[in-house]
Parts: structure tokens; C-alpha cells; sequence
């Protein structure tokens, strides 16, 4: 992730949407089930599982303050979050 970072300058916020936009998509293509949220909220899911994983990570020991989650375990954190959606919103 910090290569990406060091391609694109000093933009945190433009790699953390595009980031989140990729990690949101994928999400959505692991869990089963219709999922109507357009770009801004599957941006929004990624950015979320992104703070999930680094929340749970530092809980659990594998990251440090301030030290962000990686790109798999933002997959997992967002992935995470779908299913709890999945499992409050029904059929």
C-alpha cells in the first residue's frame, strides 16, 4: 500500500477512496446477495472494513497505534460487515 501512496504523491485521502472503492467492490463480489448501494456507499464499506480490521488488529495485538490495516484484512473487515447486514436486513 505505501508504494501505491509513493506513486501518487501526498494524496492520503485520493488512495484511501480508491482503496476503499476496490476493497468495497470485492467485498460485494464475495458475499452472496443483492446489495443495493451504489459507488459512494461501496467506498464508504471499504473505507469501514479498512477501520474495522485496524480496530480489531490493534485489539488482538497485530498492528500498533496508528499503524493501518492491510489491504486483505480490509477485505475481511468489509466482507465482515456485509454479512452482519446480511444478517440483520433479512429477505
Amino acid at each position: 500500500m505505501e508504494e501505491l501512496r509513493s506513486l501518487l504523491g501526498n494524496n492520503h485521502w485520493f488512495v484511501t477512496i480508491l482503496i476503499g472503492l476496490v476493497v468495497g467492490v470485492l467485498a460485494r463480489f464475495f458475499v452472496s446477495g443483492r446489495h443495493r448501494m451504489g459507488i459512494i456507499l461501496t467506498t464508504l464499506l471499504g473505507i469501514a472494513g479498512a477501520v474495522v480490521a485496524g480496530l480489531v488488529g490493534q485489539y488482538m495485538g497485530w498492528y500498533g497505534p496508528g499503524q493501518s490495516a492491510g489491504f486483505f484484512a480490509s477485505l475481511f473487515g468489509a466482507i465482515a460487515i456485509l454479512a452482519l447486514v446480511g444478517l440483520f436486513r433479512g429477505r
